[in-house]
């Protein structure tokens, strides 16, 4: 059996991918302890529970003590608050990175909090579902996802490559990219299908009337793929919506720039330019498919979601 990569990691947060972490951490051996921490005496009783980690506290300053690598996973809009919290108990040579889907606004909140020698790697897996809370994570979550690592100018890179191995061990492939990028890129294949998905549904609960019934009942033609990504967290998607707005309206200018254009096929009877844009798009789903971040089966894979084998 190989030997920890780290002594103690900190996990200040537990819903989704922080719970996720610590049961891959387990089953990997990657750590000899796992502190956990969450504001929440609720979700931290249930993390206790359910097993989660080796010692548990509401107080993220002692959970992170002595730790050799802290991962922040709390909505992007609290990050500031939290780095500022433990940045008093970060050991010197620890490494400090976090899981936020938004990187420019993280590296604002929580590089000026960071203590001398402690190294601070931004990273982002691009993995989760729309479930939340401790009892959501399985420790496959990872398995041939991404993680992005938007380094700074002065991070090391043996914390960069030794933090890259952590996330290689829970089954993450790995890029880095700058931030900014980072943010751009995420906005539209992140953040617009969330929003798109959200206005929609929105859309169909204005009119109650049909809502309260064919709506709900006809939601397996198209509907209900919609509705899963519109209940993923509220707290999260604002945090980021208000987060990395500037990339996020603009992907949502080209956005309606493109709709307006497919309006006018359709009003106009311009069968050719909707083939072609129907051809173009379903080339797109298959070389996601190739690409293994998803699986040509009914409901796209999504009972391998939602019924995970148990670790």
């Amino acid at each position: 059996m190989t030997s920890p990569m780290f002594e103690k990691i900190a996990l200040v947060g537990i819903g989704l991918i922080g719970s996720s972490l610590a049961r891959v951490i387990r089953r990997e051996g990657l750590a000899r302890h796992v502190a956990i921490s969450t504001r929440s005496a609720a979700t931290l009783a249930r993390a206790e529970e359910l097993g989660l980690g080796s010692s548990y506290t509401t107080d993220a300053k002692e959970a992170v003590r002595d730790a050799d690598l802290v991962i922040v996973s709390v909505p992007v809009g609290s990050s500031g608050a939290v780095a500022e919290e433990i940045a008093p108990a970060l050991k010197q040579g620890a490494i400090l990175t976090d899981v936020g889907s938004t990187k420019a606004s993280v590296i604002a909140q929580m590089q000026p909090y960071v203590p001398a020698g402690v190294h601070f790697i931004p990273g982002h897996p691009l993995a989760g579902t729309e479930k939340s809370g401790p009892d959501a994570g399985f420790a496959d979550l990872f398995d041939n996802r991404w993680c992005i690592f938007t380094p700074l100018p002065e991070t090391d890179p043996e914390a960069l490559e030794r933090l890259s191995e952590f996330w290689r061990r829970c089954g993450a492939n790995i890029d880095t990219m700058d931030p900014q990028h980072h943010d751009m890129t995420l906005a539209i294949v992140s953040h617009l299908p969330h929003i798109i998905a959200y206005n929609i549904v929105g859309t169909a609960d204005d009119l109650q009337s049909v809502t309260k019934s064919e709506v709900i009942k006809y939601s397996a033609s198209g509907f209900r793929d919609f509705t899963r990504l519109a209940a993923s967290d509220p707290t999260m998607w604002r945090d980021v919506c208000l987060h990395n707005k500037d990339a996020i309206l603009e992907m949502l200018a080209r956005f309606s720039e493109d709709l307006a254009s497919l309006q006018r096929a359709i009003r106009w009877g311009d069968g050719e330019k909707l083939f072609d844009l129907f051809t173009r798009t379903r080339a797109v789903r298959r070389s996601i498919i190739e690409a293994g971040q998803d699986i040509d089966v009914p409901d796209f894979g999504r009972q391998a979601v939602e019924h995970p084998a148990k670790s």
